[in-house]
């Protein structure tokens, strides 16, 4: 983290040294919320609820955001790859259908070393829920050690995509994403109870007035 490059934004920033770039957040993760989210994809949340990480700060800072609070601070629980793991664990033992990481692109050296430890032993599918602002070689981390991609495809054209997230190349950076998600996962696969095991799920934001744009 000796200049941060983690997502398309390529701050540079010493975020190790407490420095803070677009996303607000330096080297050591803020949990905002870990508990068992009820209200995600049905095939992800089920009856007994997707457990849900979600992280402090964003590396796209849409003017729209309804999570405000969360994305443009950093509130909630400091938390280390030790309690990270903790989090984790907590949650399984809630008896979740799955783990999922919530805005966690700009922790993503963190979620990989807690990942590379308490994956072994996970019996449900782990989740990535971002925005879609993601650079390949950043995805390329978590290969082997995520299940199902959950991201945004928020703007097919740049000039939407400067106007409400200042980056401009959220079209590009989204599709390329996608990409290397699903070669990572191949197509969707499903257990006998409907819930995911397996793929991506793409969701399309459509702005009012920008319906031509999704």
């Amino acid at each position: 983290m000796s200049g941060c490059r983690l997502c398309p934004r390529n701050c540079g920033v010493a975020r190790a040294s407490g420095q803070l770039g677009f996303c607000r957040a330096d080297a050591t993760p803020r949990v905002a919320r870990y508990a068992p989210h009820m209200w995600e994809e049905p095939c992800l949340s089920g009856k007994l609820g997707a457990g849900t990480l979600f992280f402090s700060g964003c590396s796209l800072g849409c003017v729209y955001c309804q999570n405000r609070d969360i994305s443009r601070g950093q509130i909630g629980e400091k938390a280390d790859d030790q309690r990270l793991a903790e989090m984790i664990y907590e949650l399984v033992e809630n008896g979740v259908h799955c783990i999922e990481f919530v805005t966690p692109t700009h922790h993503t050296d963190s979620v990989v070393r807690v990942l590379e430890k308490v994956k072994p032993s996970l019996k449900i599918p782990t989740v990535w829920n971002s925005g879609g602002y993601e650079k390949p070689e950043t995805l390329k981390m978590l290969d082997g050690l995520i299940d199902i991609y959950l991201p945004d495809f928020k703007y097919g054209t740049k000039e939407t995509a400067e106007k409400y997230s200042a980056a401009s190349d959220y079209p590009e950076y989204a599709v390329a994403a996608v990409r290397e998600m699903f070669r990572q996962t191949g197509r969707a696969e499903f257990d006998e109870n409907g819930m995911m095991k397996k793929g991506v799920i793409v969701r399309h934001l459509v702005l009012p007035g920008n319906r031509n744009d999704s």
